[in-house]
C-alpha cells in the first residue's frame, strides 16, 4: 500500500498493522483496553443506533460498541489496511451486523443510507488539515439529520505548555500534523460545517477528549 501521506503516521503498514492490538497495548502498558472502553461508553450508543467506524482498525472498538446494540443496530468500518481488514472480519465473523469496508475515508464517498453515529479514534489528528476538513464532510454526508460525528482524539492544547511526562512522549511519537491539529479551534471548525450541540468528555489531564458533535444543519 502506498502512503498517500509520508508524514504521517496514520497509514499503517506491514508488521505495525498486524500486531497493532498488541503494540498499543504494550505503548500503554495493558492500560489503553480500559481508557477505549470507558471512552465508549461515553459515547451514549442507543439500541438501534447504525455507526459508521471511520479507520476501523481491527475491530476491538466495533466489538466494544456492539455490546450496547440490540439486533436492529448495526456497525460499518471502513478501513484501507488490508491487514487490518482480515482482523476485523476474523474477530467479528459471529456478528452479522458488523462489517468492513475497503474505503479511504480522506476522499469523497457515498454510501447506499445514513448512519446515527460517525465514530473516529486516534486517525483525525493524523491528516492535513485540507484532508480533515473533507473527513469532516464526509462524516457529515454519512449522517441522519441530527446523527452524531465522534472524535476521539488529542484535545487542544499549546504542547510547550505541558507536562514533561506527556510533552516528551508526545514530540517522540506524534507526526507533524498532531502538533498542528492540538492548536485548532475544532468547535469552531465543525460548526462552519453544520455541526453544534458539542459535548465534551477528558481523559488523561484533558489531554485526551471524547468530542461529540450533533449535526445540526
Amino acid at each position: 500500500m502506498t502512503k498517500f501521506y509520508p508524514d504521517s503516521k496514520v497509514e499503517i503498514q506491514g508488521n505495525s498493522a498486524k500486531f497493532y492490538d498488541s503494540l498499543i497495548n504494550f505503548m500503554t502498558l495493558g492500560s489503553y483496553n480500559l481508557f477505549i472502553k470507558k471512552a465508549i461508553k461515553h459515547m451514549e450508543i442507543l439500541p438501534n443506533d447504525n455507526i459508521i467506524d471511520f479507520g476501523a482498525g481491527t475491530g476491538r472498538n466495533a466489538l466494544l460498541m456492539n455490546k450496547y446494540l440490540s439486533g436492529e443496530g448495526e456497525i460499518l468500518g471502513l478501513e484501507i489496511s488490508e491487514l487490518m481488514i482480515a482482523q476485523f472480519n476474523e474477530k467479528t465473523k459471529n456478528f452479522a451486523k458488523l462489517n468492513i469496508k475497503n474505503q479511504r475515508i480522506d476522499q469523497p464517498f457515498e454510501l447506499e443510507k445514513k448512519y446515527d453515529k460517525v465514530f473516529i479514534s486516534f486517525v483525525f489528528h493524523g491528516f492535513p488539515f485540507d484532508v480533515q476538513k473533507q473527513i469532516i464532510r464526509n462524516a457529515c454526508n454519512a449522517l441522519n439529520e441530527n446523527g452524531e460525528f465522534i472524535i476521539l482524539d488529542f484535545n487542544e492544547f499549546i504542547t510547550e505548555e505541558t507536562p514533561l511526562y506527556f510533552r516528551i512522549p508526545f514530540k517522540i511519537i506524534e507526526c507533524k500534523y498532531a502538533f498542528e491539529f492540538v492548536e485548532r479551534d475544532w468547535k469552531r471548525i465543525l460548526s462552519e460545517f453544520g455541526f453544534g450541540n458539542f459535548k465534551d468528555k477528558f481523559f488523561f489531564n484533558k489531554h485526551i477528549r471524547l468530542l461529540k458533535a450533533k449535526k445540526v444543519k
